[in-house]
């Protein structure tokens, strides 16, 4: 387990330095936040520290901190060092600064950050990117929690011509759409801590588990650092696009702009944004030994099976339940907030009042019936959700990038030129990692790998050309680059 425990000290000791490196470069002061200055009784309601930042990690955590790690584990072991290291230097710090921009932009969602620091067709770009994503998000965070209740839970099939299948699928959709229209405080921010609850007893339940169980975890070797998947894939793209929410999501950032308007003073920033990705880095740690684990013993099952198989060898038939109930948490809590996320971005967008109830409801319906459409195609149609899931995966990843930009941007224009690297080197890799990834894919452009790598060299250097060119005319235009401070 050495280099188990190498991973975890990375992701502990580097990220609590990292975080105050971050803190120092943003420099969170006593102004008043969103919360107190727009508050509305829906979106913009104080809320304490505690229950911000337990809302924000069941708001990131979905699936992808479990299954994620269960698909990438196949690469080896050389996954316990690539899944801290990217959370700390890229995942963390994006949701950090994504919160934090939000906060000083009197709570601007991700699209409007987007439009301010860059300019009118990268918005339009990333409109559509993150409109996709979200519809996706919806869809797969009501299949696979869905799937895992009928299944691991009732004992039902799980198939499409099963009546529980889509019982089940109504419930959860259902309770997004109450989530989606109720104030924040009203649903989400009462039964989060009981999710929350058992989120955090199944992690810790299974980390107890790998410590004193008598399993067997492999070290990285010289043989074995490049990656040894069974399939042959290749650790580059392949890898960094499976474990997305461990490492780098692009949805955090729309999360984090959500409960920004709940934050109650930007020191809390810390804490609530980038601490949080450091436990979700933590969960997929876990996932990613336990499925180690259970695969040296002979154990094989798909990455949805290896949940069951995993809670149960780990804690016995009562702890595994609620093991499992812990990871169909996960989706649903992120499930919720993507609904959520997509109205209140639209509504910026067409700007359309988001008080009366009424106008919630115009914005959210077209988005339930897309939503739901895309659910009944990927569960009936053959091979549906393989693909759904591999756009998901890429989409992910590509609107991360254009939240590296806008931090890189932010801190080019108050001539922080050597922070802006922070921002702009994760960027810059991640332009060419899912660059490369959709040049080679099969769903994408389907060129050989080998001429992928340079295609997306160029488009990765072109990205940051870009956005460092831009930048420092943005210093140079005296655009003001936030919101005007209220102090009490």
């Amino acid at each position: 387990m050495t280099t188990f425990f190498i991973g975890l000290v990375i992701l502990v000791v580097g990220g609590a330095l990292y975080g105050k490196l971050c803190t120092t470069v943003m420099g969170p002061d006593e102004r008043r936040t969103p919360a107190y200055t727009k508050a509305d009784g829906v979106d913009y309601v104080p809320m304490k520290t505690w229950r911000n930042s337990l809302i924000n990690l069941l708001n990131i955590a979905g699936t992808g901190p479990v299954l994620g790690p269960i698909m990438g584990i196949l690469f080896g072991p050389i996954a316990f060092i690539i899944i801290p290291i990217g959370c700390v230097f890229g995942g963390a710090l994006h949701d950090y600064f994504s919160g934090m921009l939000s906060l000083r932009n009197d709570g601007s969602q991700m699209p409007g950050l987007v439009k301010k620091y860059t300019h009118g067709s990268i918005y339009n770009l990333y409109m559509v990117f993150v409109c996709l994503l979200m519809l996706l998000v919806v869809a797969v965070f009501v299949y696979i929690p869905g799937d895992l209740a009928a299944t691991q839970v009732f004992g039902f099939s799980g198939e499409v011509s099963a009546v529980s299948t889509w019982v089940i699928y109504a419930a959860i959709f259902g309770y997004y759409i109450a989530a989606t229209l109720f104030p924040i405080d009203v649903i989400i921010g009462r039964i989060y801590p009981f999710f929350g609850a058992i989120l955090l007893f199944s992690a810790a339940g299974i980390f107890l588990g790998l410590l004193f169980g008598n399993y067997q975890l492999d070290n990285l070797t010289w043989d074995n650092w490049r990656g040894i998947h069974p399939q042959g894939l290749p650790l580059i793209p392949i890898f960094f696009i499976t474990v997305a929410c461990g490492i780098v999501s692009g949805f955090h950032a729309t999360q984090t702009a959500i409960i920004s308007r709940s934050v109650t003073s930007e020191k809390q920033g810390l804490i609530t944004f980038y601490n949080m990705m450091l436990l979700e880095g933590f969960i997929a740690m876990i996932w990613a030994a336990a499925a180690m684990a259970l695969r040296n013993k002979g154990m094989t099952p798909g990455a949805v099976g290896m949940v069951g198989v995993v809670s149960r060898d780990m804690l016995g038939s009562v702890g595994g339940l609620l093991a499992i109930l812990g990871v169909i948490v996960l989706p649903i809590t992120s499930g919720d907030t993507a609904l959520r996320g997509l109205r209140l971005m639209l509504a910026e967008f067409l700007k359309i009042e988001q008080k009366p109830i009424l106008n919630r409801l115009k914005v959210s319906i077209p988005l339930i019936i897309v939503a739901g459409a895309i659910l009944v195609w990927a569960k009936t149609a053959p091979g549906g959700f393989d693909v759904l899931w591999r756009y998901f995966a890429w989409s992910n990843q590509t609107i991360a990038i254009f939240a590296f930009a806008i931090i890189s941007i932010y801190l080019l224009g108050r001539g922080k030129t050597a922070a802006a690297f922070m921002a702009l080197v994760p960027g810059t890799w991640y332009a060419f990692i899912i660059s490369t990834f959709i040049f080679n894919a099969k769903i994408g452009f389907n060129i050989q790998l080998e001429y992928a790598y340079v295609l997306g060299v160029v488009f990765a250097l072109a990205y940051a050309t870009a956005i460092f060119r831009h930048g420092t005319r943005f210093a140079k235009s005296g655009t003001p680059l936030e919101a005007a401070p209220v102090y009490a």
